[in-house]
């Protein structure tokens, strides 16, 4: 029941992040994009649900089995997404984005492997910052700005976020194996990026 439990809440995360991608196509403002975005990370951590980029900074100080974990949230939020996704497809707010949309995938899936590893890596870092301030900060005032702040600053930056580009992927219908792979490599960027600050309290034990 734990790891049903863990799936259906990864779901409800990658539901989420599609809500927050959503609202972010309708916006012609990047800024006020970027932070009515955050609306998804912000549910998120409220309801502690299960997403991706915000478990697995966490991976250097838990057990083996952590792993497993980390595959059902991936592939929870990959099923959240995609029918988030589709729901927003056969609605009628869907044409009046729907070249934006295509714009965005089709910037991601010409970059090269290299580019979309780097950008991930600086997306997985923010994503920790913003899950790890938030869980371990007791002013109100910080948490919030740790889950706006770094949510618009990867998006405006223009970094990758896995699960934002899965919702992304599915909206448009762009799923190959060419996409999958670099779905892959979006997703190991964010792992290294999301490990950066824990590694370095580990091993120096700060």
């Amino acid at each position: 029941m734990e790891k049903i439990r863990q799936f259906i809440s990864a779901c409800i995360a990658g539901f989420m992040i599609g809500m927050g991608g959503t609202v972010y196509l309708t916006q012609s403002n990047p800024v006020v994009g970027s932070c009515l975005f955050a609306v998804g990370l912000l549910t998120i951590v409220v309801f502690q649900l299960h997403l991706y980029t915000g478990k697995v900074g966490y991976l250097p100080l838990q057990k083996p089995a952590y792993l497993l974990e980390l595959l059902i949230t991936w592939c929870g939020n990959w099923v959240g997404t995609f029918i988030i996704a589709n729901i927003v497809r056969v609605t009628r707010i869907y044409p009046s984005f729907a070249e934006r949309a295509a714009d965005i995938v089709s910037v991601k899936l010409a970059d090269s492997p290299l580019s979309l590893f780097l950008l991930a890596i600086l997306c997985g870092l923010l994503m920790f910052i913003a899950v790890d301030t938030f869980k371990n900060q007791s002013g109100s005032t910080i948490r919030l700005v740790a889950v706006f702040v770094p949510v618009m600053v990867f998006i405006l930056s223009g970094f990758e976020h896995v699960v934002a580009d899965m919702y992304y992927f599915s909206l448009v219908g762009a799923w190959s194996g060419h996409c999958l792979f670099m779905t892959i490599i979006m997703t190991l960027g964010n792992s290294v990026g999301g490990m950066i600050i824990p590694l370095y309290k580990k091993i120096f034990s700060v």
